[in-house]
């Protein structure tokens, strides 16, 4: 059975994802940015549903949205948010940080896995955005990685599915390569089939209706917004062999 890691940014996401099935959960923020760091209180949410299912749950580490060139006060903050992650008891983490010469920022990584040492760490979608993510693979395995969340480059991960072999053919059974972005029931089976992948990572999430346009013109709402379906989540557990 392919694991299924579902991310969330609300309680009702976090309630729905594991009804429907989910496996694991990735635990974020403003999921429309891409997904940032979780407020304290979704963390000891979390953390109480951690007791009481079992279902592994690793945190967002991302101060802010847009680019990933962090310096020494985002680091800071991302430590203090792996302080908290910790305290909370949740399993991991997940984080990236890219240099001004278009790779991994090989140096910030090491000091934020130096700190989240004995957790599960997460390489998140930073490696889409390199020149070549296969490339990654042998930086993450140095550097004690868990996990790469990748869409092999492409905007969907049904369009990365060559990188997304090749980067599961690099590993070797070393780390865990997870396919993310875009992926639903309909097109799970062939991605996992395409790539050989043991694990696949989605939002599960449809529109929200009705959002009011007085909250949107006042610049309180996001008309991108969306909810985690508790239905789709059980729909990629299936095809997904659950």
């Amino acid at each position: 059975m392919t694991l299924l890691e579902v991310c969330v940014d609300t309680p009702a996401g976090l309630a729905a994802a594991l009804d429907g099935g989910a496996d694991r959960i990735e635990l974020c923020s403003a999921l429309a940015l891409g997904g940032l760091t979780p407020s304290a209180g979704l963390i000891a949410l979390a953390a109480r549903t951690r007791k009481r299912t079992q279902a592994p749950v690793r945190a967002m580490i991302r101060p802010r949205e847009g680019h990933f060139l962090f310096d020494a006060a985002d680091c800071d903050m991302m430590l203090r948010d792996i302080d908290a992650v910790r305290a909370a008891g949740l399993d991991g983490v997940v984080i990236g940080a890219s240099n001004a010469a278009g790779g991994l920022d090989i140096a910030l990584l090491e000091r934020l896995v130096a700190h989240a040492s004995g957790m599960a760490i997460t390489l998140h979608r930073v490696v889409d955005l390199l020149p070549d993510p296969v490339e990654a693979v042998d930086a993450a395995i140095t550097l004690g990685l868990s996990t790469i969340l990748t869409s092999g480059g492409a905007t969907r991960a049904v369009d990365g599915v060559d990188n997304i072999a090749a980067m599961q053919q690099r590993a070797g059974g070393r780390i865990e390569i997870m396919a993310g972005s875009g992926v639903h029931a309909d097109n799970a089976p062939g991605i996992i089939a395409a790539t050989g992948i043991g694990a696949v990572h989605a939002s599960c999430s449809r529109p929200i209706a009705g959002i009011s346009a007085r909250l949107l013109d006042l610049g309180f709402d996001n008309a991108n917004r969306r909810i985690t379906d508790r239905a789709a989540v059980a729909a990629l557990r299936q095809a997904t062999g659950g």
